[in-house]
């Protein structure tokens, strides 16, 4: 084993860190704002790279053209999920978290089995693009274009979400609701609408990450659940509700995760993730950035 290997695993697990980051930001802003988790999250990110196969197949667009089409669909349709579902699990009266743990994971069900129904159970793959099959060199390191662009939208969209909450109105908003939800309305803010912005907004970042991620990655109906479990782990160790939480912590988990691969072994890669998760879990349970 050599340095250079050695730097080109750190540098790969940057780059898929960044998308990690990326699926866990929406997860983490949906929580922030009302303390509700989105069981569904994974499946929201297997809908947005279908989206993206159905729009390249019938658009013949390359990918990258498309991912802003994509997170704006996702965008409306994170926001319809709340107003048919969110809002309402959120009113109930007995068993709130529970009434909302089983409505969004009975959603996720729903999507993973309405996709395979509709488009089968087969595996899928995006026909070749821009950045199939190139890399470029850094460093004496060679890093697949597709990661670089994905590690690229990634930083652009934390960027954007930092201007978006530190500069702008509908920001303002969504971090007083985030303080006190009960007391916005007393100065006029309309609760409800921040949160469907919110849930819209969560899900545009996963449709970025699902649009990457379908560049490089299989597209099938239980993809997402590969990526839940990482994601839920992700947000808890970067702290509930902590958007540049989850920004570090997808760069430890993707670091973490390539060099158990390359030490131990690529089918025991999540051993490391997990075992930083639970020393963070037993040492600072609310996250690297999280508040109790």
């Amino acid at each position: 084993m050599t340095a250079d290997t050695v730097w080109q695993v750190i540098l790969s697990g940057i780059m898929m860190g960044l998308i990690y980051a990326l699926v866990a930001a929406g997860l983490s802003l949906i929580f922030g704002l009302m303390d509700m988790v989105n069981f569904a999250h994974g499946e929201f990110l297997m809908i947005s790279m279908y989206v993206m196969f159905g729009l390249v197949m019938w658009l013949g667009l390359d990918p990258l053209v498309l991912a802003p089409l994509v997170a704006a669909l996702m965008f409306v349709f994170g926001s319809g999920v709340y107003l048919g579902i969110g809002q309402f699990a959120l009113r109930a009266k007995k068993n709130a978290g529970m009434v909302q743990v089983f409505a969004t994971f009975g959603l996720g069900l729903f999507l993973t089995g309405l996709v395979q129904m509709l488009f089968s159970p087969d595996y899928r793959n995006l026909p070749p693009s821009f950045v199939t099959d190139k890399a470029i060199q850094f460093l004496g390191a060679n890093i697949p274009l597709s990661q670089l662009i994905g590690a690229a939208v990634s930083i652009g969209a934390f960027a954007g979400l930092w201007f978006l909450i530190s500069r702008t109105d509908l920001g303002q908003a969504l971090e007083a609701t985030r303080e006190d939800a009960s007391a916005v309305a007393l100065v006029g803010i309309d609760r409800n609408r921040v949160f469907t912005a919110g849930w819209g907004l969560g899900a545009a970042m996963v449709g970025l990450a699902g649009s990457i991620l379908a560049t490089f990655f299989y597209i099938h109906p239980g993809v997402g659940a590969s990526f839940s479990l990482i994601t839920f782990v992700t947000v808890a160790l970067g702290g509930f509700g902590s958007i540049y939480g989850a920004l570090v912590a997808g760069l430890v988990i993707g670091v973490v995760e390539a060099c158990t691969a390359l030490f131990v072994s690529p089918s025991l890669k999540a051993v490391g993730v997990y075992a930083i998760y639970l020393a963070v879990m037993f040492f600072r349970p609310r996250g690297l950035f999280g508040s109790m």
